[in-house]
C-alpha cells in the first residue's frame, strides 16, 4: 500500500462538478492498494499517518501531528501510485490491486482511519472521475510505503 500524504492548508473532491468533500487545515492522503496488501500494511500506514510530526509547533518547528493540532483527513483511492514505468511510455498497472480487492481496502482503510483517528474523515469515490483541489502547506509532501517499512 502506498501514500502520498500532503499537508493541506485547504482540499476539496470534486466529482461530475458537484463537490463531494472538502476539508481545511489537515491532509490529504492519495492511496494505492496492491494486490499483497492486507491489515498489517493498513494498521502501520494509519499509525505512521496519525502520529507523523509535520505541523508547527510554537517554536517554528515541525512537531506536531495531525491530532495535536485538531486537523482533518480527506482520503483518495489513487491506483496509478502502482504504476510501473520500466518498459516503454505506456505505464503497467500490473501491481495495482483488482477493483473489487482495491476497493475492499480502501474501504476498510478509511473505516479504521475513522476509528484510529477518533473523528470523521472526508473521502473520494473510488473509481470516480475525481478533480482533487489542494493548496499544499509548505510545500510537505511524503511518500509513505508499507513495504518499506525499514
Amino acid at each position: 500500500m502506498r501514500i502520498v500524504l500532503q499537508k493541506v492548508q485547504e482540499a476539496s473532491v470534486v466529482i461530475d462538478g458537484i463537490e463531494k468533500s472538502s476539508i481545511k487545515t489537515g491532509l490529504l492522503l492519495l492511496v494505492g492498494i496492491e494486490s499483497a496488501d492486507d491489515i498489517t500494511d493498513r494498521d502501520w500506514l494509519i499509525r505512521k499517518v496519525i502520529n507523523m510530526r509535520i505541523f508547527i509547533d510554537s517554536e517554528g518547528v515541525m512537531n506536531r501531528s495531525i491530532k495535536d493540532v485538531d486537523g482533518e483527513i480527506i482520503v483518495v483511492s489513487q491506483f496509478t501510485l502502482h504504476a510501473s514505468t520500466k518498459k516503454g511510455n505506456r505505464p503497467s498497472y500490473i501491481n495495482a490491486a483488482p477493483p473489487e480487492m482495491a476497493n475492499e481496502q480502501y474501504e476498510l482503510f478509511k473505516k479504521e482511519m475513522q476509528v484510529a483517528f477518533g473523528k470523521a474523515i472526508q473521502s473520494g469515490e473510488f473509481g470516480a472521475d475525481m478533480k482533487v483541489k489542494l493548496i499544499n502547506d509548505g510545500p510537505v509532501t511524503i511518500l509513505l510505503d508499507s513495504k518499506n517499512k525499514v
